[in-house]
């Protein structure tokens, strides 16, 4: 079931979609076409997507992790750079096929909101866009890290205290 509300605010996000595969870019402007976004900006490599953030100032950004130029962690890095990056608190969601735990883990402590693993349904995209939308996680240093507020217990082994 559709939330109105919810409709209009996925409505009203401007998002960025980096990917080093344009098949893969179409396929995830489509999905969120489909969902209602009217803003759509893409990038081919880590190099591009930092370019657009300055450009464009996106409300989140769907990242692939294996791209030319800069990778998705590459980004990650220059991205959660507070006074260093113009963005450092962007909401920002890893897709990606890279499903080992240990990728989750890395992505977490780079700063990633979500993690979606490609191929991703267009549920499992909107639901991670809504939880963006609507409880947005403030950004916190823990350690060397600067990430999300971590939402549930159980990131002990993957965040320093």
């Amino acid at each position: 079931m559709h939330d109105p509300s919810v409709d209009r605010l996925l409505q009203g996000l401007n998002i960025l979609i980096v990917d080093g595969n344009s098949y893969m870019r179409r396929l995830t402007r489509t999905m969120l076409t489909n969902m209602g976004a009217k803003s759509v900006i893409e990038a081919a490599d880590g190099l591009a997507a930092l370019e657009q953030i300055r450009m464009c100032d996106p409300d989140v950004m769907l990242l692939d992790w294996d791209m030319p130029v800069l990778d998705g962690m590459e980004v990650m890095h220059i991205v959660r750079s507070p006074g260093v990056f113009p963005r450092p608190n962007l909401p920002i969601i890893m897709l990606t096929h890279r499903a080992q735990r240990s990728s989750v883990v890395q992505a977490i402590r780079a700063g990633v909101h979500e993690f979606l693993i490609k191929p991703t349904s267009p549920k499992a995209l909107r639901d991670r866009l809504t939880s963006i939308a609507i409880n947005p996680r403030p950004m916190v240093k823990l350690g060397d890290f600067y990430v999300p507020e971590p939402r549930r217990i159980g990131l002990e082994n993957v965040l320093p205290a």
